[in-house]
C-alpha cells in the first residue's frame, strides 16, 4: 500500500462521517445527539480554517495543480486510489460548506418535524452530507469521485423523504431518481475514460484525474464528446440547468429548512464544480466544441428562472427558481472561457451558497411563525417583526447582487469576463438582473411592506375578522400582538443569521483573499483547455 502527502483532507472527510455514526446512536437522548452534532460541526469548520490557511496561493500560482494530496491504493486490479487533494476552487467550496453546517444546526435546533421523527435523525444526516460533500469536493480519483457523488443522494434523500413537507415522498423519489439517472450515465462515461486511457497508457487504464488530464489532448473529438456528454447530463441535472431542473423546485419546497439550506448552497453546486473540474480539463475538444450548447441552455435558465419565480405563490418554490436562475449565470461563466469569467464563477457558487441559504433561512423563520409557505399569506410583516424583515432585505439585496453585497463581484466579473468573447450570451443574461431585481422587490413588497395582512399573519396575531390576503389589521393593535403572536428574531435566530450577514458585507467590500485563492486554478483550467484567455490576467 502506497501512502503519501498530508493527512488533514482525510480527516476532514472522516470527521463528520464519524460524527453522523456517534449522532445517530444518540436517538433517545435528543438534547446530548443536538450537542454533539453542533461540536463535531464547528471542529470540522476549525479544520477546515487549518486546512484554508496550510494552502499556498503562491504554489498554486507556479503551476501546483493539487495540494495537501494524500492517496493511498485503493482497488490496483481497476486502477483505483483513495486519493485526495485540493486546489483553489475545491478549498472555497470545502469553506463554504463548513460555515453552512453549523448554521443549518442551530437553525434547525427547534425545527418542527413530522410526527415520530427524532431531531438526533436530522442532525445525523445533516452530518453525513457534509461528509460526502467533502469528499466530492477533495477526490482527484474520477472513480472515487463519482462513489462520493452518487453517494451524497443517499442522506438528502432520507432528509427529504422522512423529514420534509407533505409531499416528501415524492419529491425525494423525484430527486433520487433525476440524480441516480445522471450518475448511471456519468459511470458510463468513467468506463470509457478508464478503457480510452488504457489505449493510451503504457501501464494501463487508470482512473487518476492528472494522468486523465495529461493525455486529454490526444483523445479524439468524436470520443471526447461521447465521454463529455455522459459526464454533462450528470451535472447539468445536478446544477440544475434548464430543462433538467424540474426536480429542484419539489425538493426545495418539500426539504426541511436546514436540508434545503444545504441543497440550494451546496448540493447543488456539484454540478458546476463537476463542470469546472471535470468537463472543461479532461474533455477540452468537447468543451469548446458543445460550448454554445450549455452557453444556450444557461441564458434559457436565466430568463426562465426569474419569470417562473414572479409567479411563484409558494415561498421555498420562489427560492428555489431564483437559483436556477443564479445557476445560469455560473454556467456562462464557465464556458464562456475566460479566467475572470471561471474565477468569478467559482465565486459565484461560494456567494450563491450564503445569500440564497440566508434567504433560505428567513423564508423558514416566516414560515414557523406563520405556518404558512403561500407568499399571500403574508404581508406588512416589518411593522411587527422589523428585525426579520430587515435581514431579509439584506439576503433580497444580496440575491439581486447589489453593489456592496458578496454578490455583485462575482455576477460583474462573469459578465466582463465572458462579453469579449461570448458577448450576444452575455447581453442576453443581463436581462436576468433586471428580472432580480424585479422578483425580490416583488417578493420583499408583498411579505414585508404595506398594512398588517394575510391569513397566516392575521392568524398568528389572535385576529379572525376575515379570510383572505386582503384582511387587515390596525398597524397599533398589530405592533401591540407582533411581540408574542408574531415574534421578531430570537436570540438563536440571531446568531444563526449573523454571521452571513457579516459574510455577505464582508465579501461585497473585501473579496480579494478569496479571489486570490480561486484565480491561479482558473488559470490553469484555462490553461488545459487550451484556448487564449481572451482578456489576460486578472489584477488583485
Amino acid at each position: 500500500m502506497n501512502t503519501g502527502g498530508s493527512v488533514l483532507l482525510l480527516i476532514l472527510l472522516v470527521v463528520p462521517l464519524a460524527g453522523a455514526l456517534v449522532v445517530a446512536g444518540l436517538r433517545s437522548d435528543v438534547r446530548a445527539a443536538k450537542a454533539v452534532a453542533m461540536g463535531v460541526a464547528l471542529i470540522e469548520l476549525a479544520l477546515t480554517a487549518v486546512v484554508w490557511f496550510s494552502y499556498s496561493v503562491a504554489d498554486a500560482a507556479a503551476g501546483t495543480r493539487f495540494q495537501l494530496e494524500f492517496a493511498v491504493d485503493w482497488i490496483p486490479a481497476f486502477g483505483t486510489r483513495f486519493a485526495l487533494g485540493i486546489d483553489g476552487i475545491a478549498l472555497v467550496m470545502l469553506a463554504l460548506t463548513a460555515v453552512l453546517v453549523p448554521i443549518v444546526l442551530g437553525f434547525s435546533w427547534e425545527e418542527k418535524l413530522p410526527e415520530g421523527r427524532s431531531a438526533a435523525g436530522v442532525f445525523a444526516l445533516l452530518l453525513a452530507t457534509q461528509g460526502l460533500l467533502v469528499g466530492v469536493f477533495v477526490a482527484t480519483d474520477v472513480f472515487l469521485f463519482y462513489v462520493f457523488f452518487e453517494a451524497m443522494l443517499v442522506p438528502m434523500y432520507f432528509l427529504i423523504g422522512r423529514f420534509g413537507g407533505p409531499r416528501r415522498q415524492y419529491a425525494a423519489v423525484k430527486f433520487f431518481l433525476y440524480s441516480l439517472l445522471g450518475g448511471l450515465v456519468m459511470l458510463a462515461s468513467v468506463i470509457g475514460l478508464f478503457v480510452v486511457s488504457g489505449e493510451r497508457l503504457p501501464d494501463g487504464g487508470t482512473f487518476t484525474w492528472a494522468e486523465l488530464q495529461r493525455i486529454a489532448a490526444d483523445v479524439p473529438e468524436s470520443t471526447q464528446i461521447w465521454l463529455f456528454l455522459g459526464f454533462f447530463l450528470a451535472f447539468a441535472i445536478k446544477a440544475p440547468l434548464v430543462p433538467f431542473h424540474t426536480w429542484l423546485p419539489d425538493a426545495g419546497a418539500e426539504a426541511p429548512v436546514g436540508a434545503g439550506v444545504l441543497l440550494v448552497g451546496v448540493l447543488d453546486k456539484v454540478g458546476t464544480f463537476g463542470f469546472l473540474r471535470y468537463c472543461l480539463p479532461l474533455f477540452p475538444l468537447a468543451s469548446q466544441k458543445l460550448a454554445p450548447l450549455v452557453l444556450t441552455l444557461a441564458v434559457i435558465g436565466i430568463l426562465y428562472g426569474a419569470l417562473l419565480a414572479v409567479g411563484q405563490t409558494d415561498m421555498k418554490r420562489f427560492v428555489a427558481y431564483t437559483s436556477i436562475a443564479h445557476f445560469g449565470f455560473i454556467a456562462l461563466g464557465i464556458f464562456a472561457f475566460s479566467s475572470q469569467a471561471l474565477t468569478g464563477s467559482a465565486l459565484y457558487m461560494v456567494n450563491h451558497g450564503i445569500s440564497t441559504g440566508m434567504l433560505f433561512l428567513v423564508v423558514g423563520m416566516l414560515i414557523a411563525r406563520g405556518g404558512s409557505r403561500l407568499i399571500t399569506d403574508y404581508g406588512g410583516v416589518s411593522k411587527i417583526a422589523p428585525l426579520l424583515a430587515g435581514v431579509t432585505l439584506i439576503a433580497g439585496l444580496s440575491s439581486l447582487a447589489l453593489p456592496g453585497t458578496n454578490s455583485f463581484i462575482s455576477e460583474f466579473l462573469v459578465l466582463i469576463g465572458s462579453f469579449p468573447r461570448e458577448p450576444v450570451f452575455t447581453i442576453l443574461a443581463t436581462v436576468g438582473i433586471i428580472f432580480a431585481a424585479l422578483y425580490v422587490l416583488w417578493f420583499y413588497q408583498r411579505t414585508m411592506q404595506g398594512p398588517v395582512r394575510g391569513d397566516a399573519v392575521l392568524a398568528a396575531l389572535g385576529d379572525s375578522r376575515g379570510d383572505g390576503p386582503g384582511t387587515m389589521l390596525d398597524p397599533a393593535v398589530a405592533a401591540a400582538r407582533g411581540t408574542t403572536g408574531f415574534p421578531d428574531l430570537s436570540k438563536r435566530e440571531i446568531a444563526v443569521l449573523t454571521p452571513l450577514v457579516a459574510l455577505i458585507l464582508v465579501l461585497g467590500f473585501f473579496p480579494g483573499p478569496v479571489l486570490e485563492v480561486i484565480h491561479p486554478s482558473a488559470v490553469a483550467t484555462m490553461s488545459e483547455v487550451g484556448l487564449p484567455d481572451p482578456v489576460g490576467g486578472m489584477s488583485r
